[in-house]
């Protein structure tokens, strides 16, 4: 299973809790669309975590900074991901961003809301937070390799079913 997460807004840890504590335990990869804060909180991550995939975020500080980057491209199952915190210029600049990284998903953060949109060219993935939902859902993203793609479901912290979606390669 891989756990998508993202703007966890620490000063101090992973603010790990619930379902999407379990997810992140029972993961065979974690994704972080950025926004951990200091470098505590991705320590925390790192130790909650068998594997995590992260960028930084526009409220990282320097020392995450210089830890994580701000864009990285990875696949899983034949599926190629594209991962930042926010790209300029909205989806449009979001899809341009996959588009120029031959990305079949972009990962992003930074909205607090959870989104599943399918441009025709890439899908737009956005996990929520799962610790600081600004007035949205706590939610969290989990992906199940399946056949020639991944099933894919929003879950809040409390385990609540939001969406269930599917990406192809």
């Amino acid at each position: 299973m891989i756990t998508v997460v993202s703007d966890t807004h620490s000063t101090s840890g992973h603010e790990l809790s619930g379902r999407t504590l379990d997810a992140v335990r029972e993961a065979d990869l974690v994704v972080h669309a950025g926004d951990f804060t200091t470098e505590a909180a991705l320590d925390a991550f790192e130790a909650a975590s068998e594997r995590l995939v992260a960028v930084s975020g526009n409220n990282a500080t320097d020392g995450v900074e210089d830890r994580l980057p701000g864009a990285r491209s990875f696949e899983v199952n034949g599926v190629r991901f594209a991962l930042t915190h926010r790209q300029d210029g909205g989806s449009v600049g979001l899809e341009l961003f996959g588009r120029e990284r031959d990305a079949d998903v972009v990962v992003f953060g930074h909205s607090h809301r959870h989104m599943v949109r399918d441009t025709g060219e890439v899908t737009l993935l956005n996990p929520g937070s799962h610790a600081r939902p600004r007035g949205n859902l706590p939610t969290h993203v989990e992906l199940q390799p399946d056949g020639d793609g991944l099933e894919g479901q929003v879950h809040t912290r409390d385990g609540a079913l939001v969406e269930e979606f599917r990406i192809e390669k």
